[in-house]
């Protein structure tokens, strides 16, 4: 039986299906998105993975030295986004509460108590946002100079910096801290050399990871 006209608020119908077909819409780019900043995060968490950064760079193979590695990916992923702006930082935004995800299952599996987990991962945010400040600052020549000339003043700045955040209390050798540094910056060069459109839609592409033979 078809409804009287008088009983069907057409105007109020088209709104509600306006409505719901709005948030339909943002649901699915949402989703869409949390696929992306998944993919930048894993792709980052495989290239901190690689072998090379723990025998020929002698970063610690240990749960503080592949979180360090994982943050400093991480970073150079989000640095890149900036530019890109709202949807650079939309992306940048899931990744972190991804990676923040990842830390609080990776803690339980390993059978830290509840109590404890929360605890954790809210230092391990603010050691995050802690380096990646740290990271800025030696990049873009924001530290202390110490006196010498600009691109020794960058390059000093950023190995100390990888110094303090990756290696800690360890005492690598000099090329060894310079390899990781190198790293870095060809790393920023080839993530930021590739086209915004696939960087936003999850496709990242790291350099190679140092290698003593290379």
């Amino acid at each position: 039986m078809r409804a009287l006209p008088d009983s069907v608020n057409v105007l109020g119908t088209i709104s509600k299906m306006k409505f719901l077909s709005g948030l339909l819409g943002h649901a699915k780019q949402r989703a869409r998105e949390r696929d992306q900043a998944l993919s930048l995060y894993v792709a980052s968490v495989e290239q901190a993975r690689q072998p090379s950064f723990y025998s020929d760079c002698d970063v610690a193979d240990t749960l503080d030295g592949r979180f360090d590695l994982i943050v400093l990916h991480v970073y150079l992923v989000m640095r890149t986004l900036r530019p890109a702006e709202e949807q650079g930082k939309r992306l940048s935004d899931l990744i972190f509460k991804i990676m923040m995800d990842d830390m609080d299952m990776n803690l339980r599996e390993m059978g830290v108590g509840d109590l404890s987990v929360g605890k954790r991962v809210k230092a391990m945010a603010r050691a995050f946002y802690g380096r990646s400040a740290a990271y800025d600052a030696a990049l873009d020549g924001t530290g202390d100079s110490g006196g010498d000339s600009d691109a020794d003043s960058a390059e000093n700045g950023l190995e100390e910096t990888l110094q303090r955040n990756i290696y800690g209390a360890e005492a690598p050798e000099p090329e060894q801290v310079g390899q990781l540094s190198d790293y870095v910056r060809r790393a920023l060069a080839a993530l930021a050399a590739q086209p915004s459109e696939a960087l936003l839609a999850g496709d990242v592409a790291f350099p190679p990871a140092p290698s003593s033979a290379a």
